[in-house]
């Protein structure tokens, strides 16, 4: 029967494993945020299509990285904290496979309205909302392996400045399809991506959460805060 010492160390080992390919995860939905508001920005619909493309690899991991979790369970048979380890995994996971989801609409949305007239800079307002989003990834996966649930409660915090550059732009692109009614298809399609950037930020706040828990052992107990007031939250799907 294997010692106390030899199950912990496999159990170690395993959890560098599957850290490391949450970790590779991470680094390519950060770059699908970036290339896919790049690629609205530059008007370049080939870096649209690199987004939709890459989003395959993003898919593989998590089916990887859940798959590798349930065998840890199934195998080492964890308990307290390091149950709530490998619990979070899934989570993180989850939540990463999602904003890679949402920057590949984005990147669908661009080719869809590449074509028309730009709408006074707003391509740049988005990147602007996306660079957020994407500080707080960085963030939040900087917590998740540090085990820093006070740098995962400031990105937490964080996600009040998305949801007003949300509403910002929301209110900015009534004025402009008010102001000429040829905007309106376009600015529709707008909202829509920033309407999913600032998904991104909630699903960058569920990972930060989820570091509070596997940090703490409990979620927090505050509400998340949220400045979104806007009516339209449609055209959500993949």
């Amino acid at each position: 029967m294997p010692s106390s010492e030899h199950i912990v160390t496999g159990f170690d080992r395993d959890l560098e494993g599957i850290q490391a390919q949450i970790m590779r995860m991470g680094g390519l939905v950060e770059e699908a945020i970036a290339k896919a508001t790049e690629a609205l920005e530059t008007r370049d619909a080939e870096l649209a299509r690199s987004v939709r493309s890459a989003d395959v690899a993003i898919d593989r991991l998590e089916e990887q990285v859940n798959n590798e979790a349930a065998r840890i369970i199934a195998q080492r048979q964890p308990i307290a904290s390091d149950l709530r380890t490998v619990l979070t995994v899934f989570r993180v996971s989850t939540n990463l496979e999602r904003i890679g989801d949402y920057a590949k609409n984005i990147a669908k949305r661009t080719e869809t309205i590449i074509d028309q007239p730009p709408v006074n800079g707003t391509g740049a307002s988005l990147r602007r909302m996306a660079r957020q989003v994407e500080l707080m990834l960085k963030d939040a996966l900087d917590a998740y392996i540090q085990r820093d649930a006070d740098l995962a409660a400031d990105v937490r915090a964080r996600d009040r400045d998305v949801d007003q550059m949300y509403s910002a732009l929301f209110r900015e692109y009534l004025t402009f399809m008010m102001e000429d009614p040829r905007n309106i298809t376009t600015c529709m399609h707008l909202h829509f991506m920033a309407k999913n950037i600032e998904r991104m930020g909630d699903h960058v706040t569920s990972i930060a959460e989820q570091v509070i828990y596997l940090v703490t052992g409990g979620m927090p107990d505050d509400d998340r805060p949220k400045n979104d007031r806007t009516a339209l939250d449609a055209g959500q799907g993949r």
